[in-house]
């Protein structure tokens, strides 16, 4: 329970977070409530020669620490003095699994990111890790669409410019690094009339058991006489005539009970209340509350996940003149609070479904996968 800031409350009345949440929705906030005395944060000290910040300094070394422990589900150790943090560090790379005298992938991949995240990006810098400007890096590469080769030569001129910073040479390096926070992709090859996908027991096929078709993609070549299809080969290895860009669900559910961010966010549904009755979230409406009934074991869990699934088609090379269209398969986590859930930074990105035709009907074959881990 908090003071409630609101105007009604006026401070004077405890609510629950998420019932703060809502007046303010409703309510303006104090406009003049410009020094956070009522909700546990220090009090400036009017005495001070210099002007003092309101809110602390935020270390990015902590923050990428934090992100590693939520990564691999371990707490916090940002509170810790620095021979209890080694203690826990030991105690937690203990309790990772091994493979008789060897320590497993994961305990491998989190003394490594352990490492990057307290490793300086040079001598002396306090303000960024070695992890945490190349996470920072990344991020404006995603966020700006910045191509592999224009980011692999960024790269390069950095490590040659900044010789004593730590900062990977390549494109490759740094994904490798960055992969072992563990949210990666599948590439499953699909047949290109959109029949079948090549995994599970149809993994080592080469046609298609519907319609024949290849699996390679090919090249026909012409001679004197008669017509060649070959397959076309890269580094030796033949290229799909089409892939299937799958991104698994379990870890990224993992991922948002793990972190100490979205946790609580995540069992909303159960325990949030509706005071009015107004309709403001899927859990409002009468659907949901007579799926409720009918499956009472699943609805008892707060932790069971209710998920919307969204798909539609769009040209990747905007105005040109190109037939080629890409379908995302998009899921919402209606966990969620209403004003969290349908802000594209927390949509899941199930599927990439890249082809010169729409799948149509033939897209249940394509959500197999998503099927597959759902159940």
């Amino acid at each position: 329970m908090i003071h409630c800031p609101c105007p009604l409350c006026g401070f004077r009345c405890y609510q629950t977070r998420e019932d703060a949440y809502d007046h303010l929705l409703m309510k303006p906030f104090p406009p003049n409530y410009t020094f956070w005395l009522h909700h546990g944060e220090r009090i400036v000290d009017e005495r001070s020669s210099g002007r003092e910040e309101l809110e602390p300094i935020v270390n990015s070394g902590d923050q990428m620490r934090d992100m590693v422990h939520d990564a691999f589900n371990l707490p916090g150790l940002q509170n810790e003095d620095e021979d209890s943090m080694n203690g826990h560090v030991e105690d937690v790379a203990e309790g990772l699994p091994y493979l008789s005298d060897e320590p497993s992938c994961e305990a491998r991949a989190f003394h490594d990111l352990l490492e990057d995240g307290e490793q300086e990006l040079y001598p002396g810098c306090s303000k960024f890790s070695k992890l945490s400007f190349l996470v920072r890096l990344y991020h404006i590469k995603c966020m700006c669409g910045v191509s592999d080769k224009a980011f692999g030569l960024i790269l390069e001129l950095l490590s040659d410019a900044f010789e004593h910073a730590g900062i990977p040479k390549t494109l490759h390096d740094a994904k490798r690094i960055i992969r072992k926070l563990g949210i990666e992709y599948k590439k499953i090859d699909a047949c290109p009339n959109d029949c079948m996908l090549y995994q599970g027991s149809d993994q080592d096929l080469s046609k298609c058991k519907r319609c024949g078709a290849s699996r390679w993609k090919q090249k026909t070549r012409k001679n004197s006489l008669l017509r060649i299809n070959a397959v076309v080969k890269k580094n030796g290895k033949p290229l799909p005539a089409k892939i299937l860009r799958y991104f698994p669900l379990i870890p990224r559910l993992q991922r948002l009970f793990m972190s100490s961010k979205t946790f609580v966010d995540m069992l909303w549904h159960k325990r949030g209340t509706n005071t009015d009755g107004s309709l403001r979230h899927p859990r409002d409406g009468e659907g949901w509350k007579a799926f409720d009934r009918r499956y009472t074991e699943f609805s008892r869990d707060p932790r069971n996940v209710r998920l919307a699934l969204a798909s539609d088609a769009f040209n990747p090379y905007g105005n040109l003149s190109s037939k080629y269209s890409i379908w995302p398969v998009i899921l919402i986590p209606y966990n969620l609070p209403p004003w969290i859930c349908m802000k594209q930074t927390n949509f899941i990105l199930s599927m990439i479904i890249s082809s010169p035709k729409m799948p149509g009907n033939d897209i249940d074959v394509y959500l197999q996968p998503l099927i597959d881990e759902l159940k």
